[in-house]
């Protein structure tokens, strides 16, 4: 699979855009075990231009995070464009627009999924975007709008003559949000029309190698995406091609192996942001790093709270002293049991 002339392989696995999960160090942890794509938080086209620190921030790519993309969203075309700009200025490999979000405060005013409901003007802010960048320009978006008005088939027609090197679908409508299971039986329509030509991404539900398995043989996708089922679980990368490749499921590391990798997650955090905010976006990874462990109150209130570096390293050591013959398998999450994500 290519996006452009970015050779990715055969069935590569994307890290979805979170807003306050794929951070820089989220997104390097889930490159060491096996990302092949990851793409930054979502970002505001108007936070950009008007030069928001938060949405700024958003914008720094690092080299070891490569192939990664720059996720945009917005709802009117030139601050779109702009935006789109001085994504491609920080140095990314992709751009890609958000038309998937389906989040009211987003939605609501036009934005992300909210989009689907104006297709003109979401192929028109697609064809502008590709004629302003050089980079390849991808899509995120949605089946449509609600079950009355599933209009992805036209949508990726349109995009593709408009353009995108790629367009990635999350199998659910906006009016679902998460709920109920994703769909692919449109997504796979979608890749198997002839008139498509350009990569195809499957997104919803894949939270396991067979799952991610299923995706590729059952609909033919060129790649897929994982959201939710990365929360305190960057390893999932490995297992499934792990799985790819054998047929078989590898164990759930043990609760030392996931204090080795919190440790590692925490001093990457603190390298790139510094002491303050690297433990501030660290405390929504390290709890869902060991959910399930028993009469675990105390000490998730310790790594929520703890502002001493040394000190944060030390609760987390604590936790092999403890809890280091738990039964791993216990503690993995339930990763459609979130709310956000994608």
């Amino acid at each position: 699979m290519k996006i452009g002339n970015i050779d990715l392989g055969e069935k590569p696995l994307f890290l979805a855009p979170m807003e306050d999960v794929t951070d820089p160090s989220f997104r390097y942890m889930c490159k060491r075990f096996g990302a092949d794509v990851v793409y930054t938080e979502f970002i505001s086209s108007d936070g950009l231009i008007r030069d928001a620190a938060k949405s700024l921030a958003k914008l720094r790519v690092n080299d070891f995070e490569r192939p990664v993309g720059i996720q945009i969203y917005g709802n009117q075309i030139e601050p779109m464009v702009e935006a789109a700009l001085m994504a491609e200025a920080a140095g990314p490999d992709i751009v890609d627009i958000n038309f998937g979000c389906p989040m009211k405060k987003i939605a609501g005013r036009g934005a992300g999924s909210g989009m689907m409901r104006d297709v003109p003007l979401m192929v028109e802010m697609t064809r502008r975007i590709v004629e302003a960048v050089r980079l390849p320009v991808t899509v995120k978006t949605r089946l449509g709008w609600d079950d009355e008005s599933k209009n992805i088939e036209e949508i990726a027609l349109r995009l593709q003559d408009a353009g995108i090197a790629a367009l990635t679908i999350h199998g659910r409508t906006r009016a679902q949000i998460y709920k109920g299971a994703a769909d692919w039986t449109l997504i796979g329509k979608i890749r198997n029309n002839p008139a498509i030509h350009i990569p195809i991404i499957g997104n919803g539900d894949i939270c396991s190698g067979p799952t991610a398995a299923a995706a590729f043989e059952r609909y033919g996708v060129d790649g897929v995406m994982i959201g939710r089922a990365t929360y305190g679980r960057p390893w999932i990368f490995r297992e499934v091609k792990h799985f790819l490749a054998t047929g078989e499921e590898l164990p759930q590391p043990g609760v030392r192996e996931r204090v080795a990798i919190a440790r590692e997650h925490l001093a990457k955090s603190l390298e790139i942001k510094g002491e303050k905010v690297g433990i501030l976006e660290m405390r929504r990874h390290l709890s869902n790093y060991f959910k399930g462990l028993p009469d675990f109150k105390e000490t998730r209130l310790r790594l929520v709270t703890e502002t001493d570096p040394q000190a944060l390293f030390d609760v987390i050591g604590s936790i092999a002293d403890r809890w280091g013959d738990f039964d791993a398998a216990a503690t993995v999450p339930d990763p459609l049991s979130h709310d956000a994500g994608r």
